[in-house]
């Protein structure tokens, strides 16, 4: 990220965290200068911004998140998504076909893995959708496959608190108010762990940190 970029991504992750009032925890997890897929909860268009603002400097220059095409893909919203956020823009919506669906995600699935091959950490939600704050959402599959690819790389979860009332769904403008971040332990799943076993730990890993 060039000068003028990088100076703009610390005022954004600074206003972000402002705006979000983010209280930031780790929990038996530190900020470690290393590869992650940081994996969260999805309850507001909110949620990436402040997720990467709340990494630490030199993590955020290495991480990148993935993002809605659909919504980050025009005007402002994509010079920021593209040029500040370096964000990895992914179709949402799923053709009527299913072998077009299934095209659509592997081509989503091959670039997440072309940017862990240039030694990059990634922001996912694997609820596919927000939600309404109040539950996490059953995990979509390519939580796992991207383990099963690279299982190498820590996968990390963590909870947002309150954003679905900094920036309510249909909203435009956001609300001042106190969110929270809360990073959790890394996975340790077991070796050739099955596709339901893996997604339902990583899930309530995930919700075990909405009380932290």
């Amino acid at each position: 990220m060039n000068g003028w970029h990088g100076w703009l991504a610390n005022v954004v992750a600074a206003g972000a965290r402002g705006l979000a009032g983010a209280t930031i925890r780790w929990l038996d997890c530190s900020p470690e200068p290393r590869q992650r897929v940081y994996f969260a909860n999805h309850t507001s268009h909110l949620d990436f911004v402040v997720l990467w603002s709340a990494l630490p400097h030199a993590l955020r220059m290495q991480t990148r998140p993935v993002a809605a095409k659909d919504y980050w893909q025009s005007g402002l919203r994509r010079r920021l998504a593209v040029n500040v956020f370096r964000a990895i823009l992914v179709e949402r919506s799923a053709p009527a076909d299913r072998e077009e669906q299934l095209q659509s995600a592997r081509r989503s699935l091959d670039r997440l893995l072309e940017a862990l091959e240039h030694k990059e950490s990634l922001i996912i939600f694997p609820e596919g959708t927000r939600g309404r704050g109040d539950e996490v959402g059953p995990f979509k599959s390519g939580l796992y496959y991207l383990w099963l690819k690279r299982p190498d790389v820590q996968f990390v979860p963590v909870y947002l608190a309150n954003l679905n009332r900094v920036l309510p769904k249909g909203e435009v403008l956001p609300v001042p108010f106190i969110s929270r971040v809360a990073f959790g332990p890394p996975l340790t799943p077991a070796e050739n762990q099955s596709k339901e076993l893996f997604l339902r730990e990583a899930r309530a890993a995930l919700c075990a940190l909405q009380q932290a």
